[in-house]
């Protein structure tokens, strides 16, 4: 991922990337695709952070979020969520299967 998040050690992209490769797209609409690949697991990610707080650690986790303090961010995670880090990598894994099974459908067309 191009943007450092408190998530970015724990989210491998390449699979997806080596995926849009292969399908005939200008850069432009694989840059596009990228981005919003990145998007979507960000917003996969927050979603499922969200989710597993109260609204008081709701609150922190977006004051540390807004002000881009990673560390702090996760820390902060670390101690409110149980197996974060699992978590996190299984969301987006379910996230990637589904947008290669999109990408081989789009393939055979």
């Amino acid at each position: 991922m191009k943007n450092k998040f408190f998530y970015s050690h724990l989210v491998e992209t390449m699979d997806v990337s080596i995926r849009l490769t292969k399908l005939d797209l200008t850069e432009d609409e694989k840059i596009h695709l990228t981005s919003l690949l990145e998007a979507n697991i960000h917003n996969t990610i927050v979603h499922n952070v969200l989710s597993e707080l109260s609204e008081e650690d709701k609150k922190q986790f977006l004051k540390n979020l807004i002000s881009n303090n990673h560390q702090a961010t996760l820390d902060h995670l670390k101690v409110k969520i149980e197996k974060l880090e699992d978590k996190i990598k299984i969301a987006v894994d379910e996230l990637k299967k589904e947008l290669i099974k999109d990408m081989e459908e789009a393939e055979k067309t």
